[in-house]
């Protein structure tokens, strides 16, 4: 989805061959923070017994997927500072790829676990913006940290009770399941509101409403429908956005 919707800014900025590899340098960083997560997470996944991860079952051992994510990092560092990005916005990618690995083995457990989730999805649109030497608007940024902000409560929620019980308690797993789902609707109905501002686009305010109907699904379904809502507000967005006047540069 994250590699999607940085494809989907990048043609506003650039014509289709950049954004491509600006989507395959944002999959590459998805790839390290996703790998990195799997590592740290494999103790405590094999005391659950969660067969579905490869590592777990046996599929894969920790030292190929080690060896994965350091593969995966040099790209993402090489593609970010050396390719359409540029050295500014490939920083500002790679600190969102660093934030993302920091909430891994720090931030997921204490109260500031939802400050990754913010910084990283600022960082992206930002670092697609700064490729084409333009300073990133501040409601993009707001939206984009919001959206972080809004999938990490609903992708916690589902798993809420697994891990108080294994000690994990970021902000979410402090607050509990409803309001942790009801910060995450309030979140969305923010980012469709600031972006309805910008574009007048009228489904916003639908998406915006539907935000709040999160608490009525099942916990397992809310991240995909926060998920589903932030792709919605991407496109319209995209949709509205007009193309950089340094497109033909």
């Amino acid at each position: 989805m994250v590699t999607l919707v940085s494809y989907l800014l990048a043609l506003r900025f650039w014509w289709e061959g950049p954004s491509y590899v600006i989507a395959f340098t944002v999959f590459c960083g998805q790839l390290v923070v996703g790998w990195t997560n799997d590592l740290v997470d494999l103790p405590l996944d094999q005391k659950e017994g969660r067969t579905n991860k490869p590592m777990v079952d046996g599929k894969l051992s920790p030292t190929t997927v080690k060896r994965a994510t350091w593969v995966a990092l040099v790209f993402v560092t090489l593609f970010s500072l050396f390719g359409p990005m540029g050295i500014i916005g490939g920083s500002v990618h790679l600190l969102g790829v660093g934030s993302g690995v920091a909430y891994n083995f720090y931030f997921k457990s204490n109260l500031l676990s939802f400050l990754p989730y913010a910084i990283s999805f600022a960082a992206l649109p930002a670092s697609i913006t700064l490729s084409r030497n333009e300073v990133p608007q501040l409601w993009l940024l707001i939206s984009g940290s919001c959206l972080g902000v809004a999938a990490h409560f609903a992708n916690v929620v589902k798993d809420m009770e697994r891990d108080r019980a294994a000690g994990i308690m970021g902000l979410p797993q402090i607050l509990g399941s409803r309001k942790s789902t009801l910060l995450s609707g309030l979140l969305l109905f923010l980012v469709s509101i600031l972006i309805y501002f910008v574009t007048k686009t009228i489904l916003l305010l639908i998406l915006g409403a539907i935000g709040f109907s999160l608490l009525l699904l099942p916990a397992r379904f809310r991240f995909i429908a926060v998920m589903a809502l932030a792709l919605l507000d991407v496109i319209a967005l995209v949709s509205a956005m007009p193309v950089s006047p340094n497109y033909a540069a």
